[in-house]
This record gives C-alpha cells, sequence and structure tokens, in this order.
C-alpha cells in the first residue's frame, strides 16, 4: 500500500484530534460525577484532561490510525471508560438521575468543544491570525469530529452513552431488552456501521455538521 506525504499528515492530524476530543468528552464524565459527589474517577486519577489518562491504546491510537491508512474500515473507536458509582453520590439527586447526568456529560463535552473551536478561531480570524488552510483544518478536525462524537454516543446502542441514557428511561418491563441489547452490543454497532444503516444513522449530524462548517467558514473567510 502506497502512502503519501498528505495521507500521514491527514491521519497524525485526526489521531492528535480525536485524542483530544476523546479525553474531554471523559473527562466530562469524570468531573461530573466528581462534583455530583463520587470519589471513585479521581482516586483514579481521571478529573483530569491530561490525554494519557483516558486513552485505551487500542481504541484511541491503534483503531484510529488503522482507519485513516485502511479504505473501507469503520471508524468505531473509544477511549477508557470512567468508572463511577452513582450510589455514592450525595448532591440530592437519586441514583438513576445521578446516572443520567453523567452520561450525558460526555456528550455535552464534545458540544462545548465544538462551540470552543468555533468560537476561537472566529476571535483569531478578527485578529487576523487564521489562514484558510488552518481554518479548514480547524472545522474537519476539531469541530466536525466533535459534533461526529458527541451525536454518535447518543446513539442507543451500549457501549456508547446513549444506552446508557436508554436504561434509565426505559421502564423495569423491559429489562430483558437492556440486558440483550448490552450482551450483543458491540456486534451490533459493527453490523450498523458496516452497512448503509450507521449513514442514515448520522445523516442528522452530517447535516448539522455542514451547516455549521458552512456558517463558521462564512465568518471567518468572508
Amino acid at each position: 500500500m502506497d502512502v503519501s506525504n498528505e495521507q500521514v499528515r491527514q491521519a497524525l492530524l485526526s489521531l492528535v484530534a480525536f485524542v483530544l476530543s476523546v479525553s474531554f468528552h471523559e473527562f466530562g464524565h469524570a468531573f461530573v460525577a466528581d462534583r455530583l459527589g463520587d470519589g471513585l474517577p479521581r482516586a483514579e486519577g481521571r478529573v483530569s484532561l491530561w490525554p494519557w489518562r483516558h486513552i485505551d491504546p487500542m481504541g484511541t491510537i491503534v483503531v484510529p490510525l488503522l482507519a485513516a491508512f485502511a479504505v473501507g474500515v469503520p471508524l468505531i473507536a473509544w477511549g477508557k471508560p470512567v468508572r463511577t458509582n452513582p450510589a455514592a453520590m450525595t448532591k440530592g439527586f437519586s441514583p438513576t438521575v445521578n446516572y443520567l447526568i453523567v452520561s450525558l456529560a460526555g456528550p455535552v463535552m464534545n458540544l462545548l468543544f465544538a462551540v470552543a473551536a468555533s468560537a476561537g478561531l472566529l476571535l483569531a480570524s478578527r485578529a487576523g491570525h487564521v489562514s484558510p488552510e488552518v481554518a479548514a483544518a480547524v472545522v474537519q478536525f476539531l469541530i466536525v469530529l466533535n459534533l461526529t462524537l458527541m451525536f454518535f454516543n447518543l446513539l442507543p446502542i451500549p457501549p456508547l452513552d446513549g444506552a446508557s441514557i436508554l436504561g434509565v428511561l426505559l421502564p423495569a418491563s423491559m429489562a430483558g431488552v437492556l440486558r440483550t441489547l448490552y450482551r450483543y452490543g458491540i456486534l451490533l454497532l459493527l453490523i450498523v456501521f458496516a452497512t448503509p444503516v450507521g449513514g442514515f444513522l448520522m445523516r442528522p449530524v452530517n447535516r448539522l455538521a455542514h451547516a455549521w462548517s458552512a456558517f463558521v467558514l462564512g465568518m471567518v473567510l468572508g
């Protein structure tokens, strides 16, 4: 397989952006759990933005690089999950509500990252410090990536955050459905994103990312 310098550059930029984005995502889970009174994430060193705390060598490094160079390999990558104990949280909410809040924190962090990257890009452009190439790279590797991660993690397929949220919302009578999902979640996830179903499910965020990118680039380059 011939690999060009541009492919290597794109792969490295994508990897750095993914590591940063995953770190923010996992930090969100850990930070919110910690603020709710759960001491486990802090004890395990997860209340930190230092990427090394959140990297899973296979899911955060190997799989993204493989996907960058191998045509047709779906990018289903992951960070090191944050362990929490909702029963230990002491901020006046039930364990169920605590679990819901912590589950939502990761995707919300990705949304905030996209907003912050957009705002930083706009401010830098006003100061005249952004070239079209830099603007396009920030949009592609940070803004679009974080919007995609936010939406992807909200899909109700284990082990994504959306499955945890679904588990909170489902009535007890449907606990069997949830157990089945968790048993076959990884397989289901691979099937979904190896087929056109994955593209269909991601269509809303693709449209959002396109509109968001067009707006930001229009403001920066216009």
